[in-house]
């Protein structure tokens, strides 16, 4: 009797290889379809993206809005990738996110080697911290370990030792919060797989693993709220969230400019720079609003009102770094990324509040797909979301695929032996 074992396991991998990431922002709602291919890597199939009518500073306030944007993004991104969508990796933001530092203990198992259920117990310890009735952990991410006093350990499975101390970051959010975007993926018919924080899938995708290691923040700029994440010796150690985004940088042109704030995103897209220096006397012409006449704006005026919004909302994040106590453990500087990140002069601006060096993340690691998306700071998230949701499925997929071989071999055992 043969049995075609190779076979029977890449029929298993092609049923998981599917995965989705759906970026639910205050200004767009983002979809990516992709797969898992043969090398582990990730193929872009498909993209959607819709206007986002239902959410504000990252929280669903519109749930017929938010469910109809959802939709019309999912539906793009299935045409085009000729796939339908069942499950998916959704992204969370908002102040309502909170952060902590917290340890957790647990003695190694009888054997006296480290397993996943010792670092399941670890864990399980650390989550033991008092929340307010509406908060609840998003994610545990873990920092190092400690084995009977060696420090600084990053990957303390099959280790010997009596305990096992672990360091984690955990990140917290309003539990209405994660209800009511799960209650809007659902009423799509989609299952929600995962709800990930935007910072953390933003960046899975645009940091590198020198500037974790050495230490960078990660400032994501996008319509309604400005997230922050900051790594230090290749670990998380800290989140926060401003705000203030895209969203209030039109605004302020709708205002200045008198006109619409679909004219003033079109302007700020079409003409935007952020600069220090205001020397550009081009006029443009700006529409008016109803019936009124279209008006001439010298184009430094734009300049201006968007560099003021910048300025102010990079101040805020400086603020936010200096509280952390890790304004001094970042010396690879900041990295820009969201879809409000694009504005031309952008880094130069950076560079000047906050006094470090500055550059644009732009996503990686996906493939096959067209430059818009490889190569735009407005995927950022969703590229991550992606990233996020190939390491899960491949963890369920070992222990499924060992539950099945475990399963096998008790049916072959049975055969032959009893």
């Amino acid at each position: 009797m043969v049995f075609r074992w190779a076979g029977i396991k890449q029929m298993a991998k092609n049923n998981k290889n599917l995965i989705v990431g759906l970026d639910i922002g205050t200004s767009s709602v983002k979809t990516i379809i992709a797969s898992i291919n043969e090398d582990n890597e990730i193929d872009f199939l498909g993209k959607g993206s819709a206007k986002s009518l239902g959410m504000k500073r990252g929280m669903v306030v519109d749930i017929h809005s938010t469910v109809q944007s959802i939709k019309k993004s999912v539906e793009e991104a299935e045409l085009i990738a000729e796939e339908e969508i069942k499950s998916v990796y959704a992204s969370i933001s908002g102040n309502h996110i909170q952060s902590y530092d917290a340890n957790g203990r647990a003695a190694i198992s009888d054997n006296k080697e480290v397993t996943q259920d010792d670092l399941s117990s670890v864990e399980e310890s650390a989550k033991a911290i008092t929340l307010s009735n509406d908060q609840e952990i998003i994610h545990v991410l873990p920092k190092d370990y400690e084995i009977d006093g060696q420090d600084g350990i990053k990957v303390p499975l099959g280790m010997s030792g009596i305990a096992i101390d672990g360091r984690y970051h955990l990140v917290t959010g309003a539990k209405n919060a994660r209800d009511n975007i799960e209650k809007c993926i659902k009423k799509c018919f989609i299952k929600p797989d995962g709800i990930v924080l935007e910072q953390l899938a933003s960046s899975i995708s645009v940091l590198t693993d020198d500037e974790r290691d050495l230490g960078v923040c990660l400032v994501d700029i996008g319509g309604g709220t400005t997230d922050i994440a900051v790594y230090n010796n290749g670990s998380i150690e800290y989140t926060s969230s401003v705000s203030l985004g895209g969203d209030q940088v039109t605004n302020d042109l709708a205002q200045a400019l008198k006109t619409s704030t679909n004219n003033a995103e079109e302007l700020k897209i079409r003409y935007g720079c952020v600069t220090s220096v205001f020397e550009n006397d081009d006029v443009i012409e700006v529409p008016g609003v109803g019936d009124r006449p279209a008006r001439s704006v010298r184009k430094k005026t734009i300049d201006q009102v968007m560099s003021d919004r910048y300025q102010e909302i990079f101040t805020f994040v400086k603020e936010k770094i200096q509280q952390s106590g890790f304004e001094d453990r970042i010396p690879a500087g900041i990295v820009l990324t969201g879809g409000s990140s694009k504005t031309e002069g952008i880094e130069d601006l950076a560079e000047e509040v906050f006094h470090a060096q500055v550059r644009v993340g732009i996503p990686e690691h996906i493939y096959g797909g067209s430059e818009d998306i490889i190569k735009n700071p407005e995927y950022a998230t969703c590229v991550g979301l992606l990233i996020y949701a190939k390491e899960k499925e491949s963890t369920k997929f070992v222990q499924s695929d060992n539950d099945f071989q475990s399963s096998i071999k008790k049916l072959l055992k049975k055969i032959f032996y009893e």
